[in-house]
């Protein structure tokens, strides 16, 4: 078994692989994913920046939200890669603060940025002749903002807390990032209150938003019915459908991880997870946006007829 020392203020990350031929084969795997969410995150902002097309604010949102993603990918898969491959599990006290400040960052602010998406859909739809005033360019701005200022607030108590709490002698976190539920096992006191604490935080931060896009989609799948032209019911299904697929994976596996007792969690079952909404759906996210939205396969089109057009 292997031994760390223990007198340092550090912390062990026992990460997702063992450090065999299968783990290394899972880890190219991991690797490929992260490149290709990387390529097609960074493809989309840089296609909502060039096309004026997709100067609108649902395509401003959704700018923010690959932003949102190539930073979730950054905080946790190049220290996994690094640490797999160089065989050292250690993470500093100061780096395991910024890598759990910046993810929890993102976990709240990707949730209200969602919810924020489902309300431009229902002004979009439902009130098209106050599109324009209730989704100005100011109004997106407040509501990007408000994501980012509200999920570092939030981030910034959790993270704060945890790096307070007396820790026993081993630092070893059975995860391969530094979150907080995977932490405080490690505690060296009750934590019961703060436990609490964390799933009123997450109830807030993730079903206060979910019932808000519930209610936006409600109204929108209603007026949606009601269409008479098939086009335009056939344009609006296939957006909401799209918004309401990276939702779900959204959703789905931060609900079932962090709003569950923590005598039915297990520590393998929370890194499965975890690759799930940190690096899949990242992956996800600009493959749904663009096969199944014309206007970002049209912008696509003329990109490359940019490109082609120039050689």
């Amino acid at each position: 078994m292997e031994k760390w020392n223990q007198t340092s203020n550090d912390f062990i990350l026992l990460g997702l692989f063992l450090p065999n031929q299968t783990g290394r084969l899972l880890l190219l795997l991991i690797i490929l994913i992260f490149f290709l969410a990387s390529l097609g995150n960074s493809a989309m902002i840089y296609l909502i920046r060039l096309d004026p097309r997709l100067h609108t604010p649902m395509y401003f949102l959704l700018s923010q939200l690959s932003l949102m993603d190539l930073m979730y990918l950054s905080t946790t898969v190049p220290k996994m890669v690094f640490n797999f491959l160089s065989g050292q599990k250690g993470i500093s006290y100061l780096g395991c603060g910024v890598q759990s400040f910046f993810f929890l960052t993102m976990a709240c602010s990707e949730g209200l940025l969602l919810a924020s998406m489902a309300y431009d859909r229902y002004v979009a739809i439902c009130h098209p002749l106050h599109y324009c005033i209730r989704m100005s360019k100011r109004m997106c701005m407040k509501m990007i903002m408000g994501s980012w200022i509200l999920g570092s607030i939030n981030s910034l108590a959790h993270t704060v807390y945890a790096l307070h709490i007396p820790y026993c002698q081993s630092r070893a976190i059975d995860h391969f990032f530094c979150d907080v539920p995977a932490m405080l096992p490690l505690a060296c006191m009750d934590t019961w209150v703060y436990e609490y604490m964390v799933f009123v935080s997450t109830s807030l931060s993730l079903l206060l938003p979910f019932l808000g896009i519930t209610a936006s989609y409600g109204r929108v799948l209603f007026a949606v019915y009601h269409m008479r032209s098939k086009d335009g019911r056939k344009k609006a299904f296939t957006t909401c459908s799209t918004h309401l697929t990276v939702v779900t994976f959204y959703y789905a596996p931060f609900v079932y991880t962090y709003l569950r007792p923590r005598n039915l969690r297990s520590p393998a079952e929370d890194k499965v997870l975890a690759v799930f909404y940190t690096i899949l759906t990242p992956m996800l996210n600009p493959i749904i946006y663009s096969l199944r939205n014309k206007e970002v396969l049209g912008a696509m089109t003329r990109v490359f007829g940019i490109f082609s057009s120039t050689k």
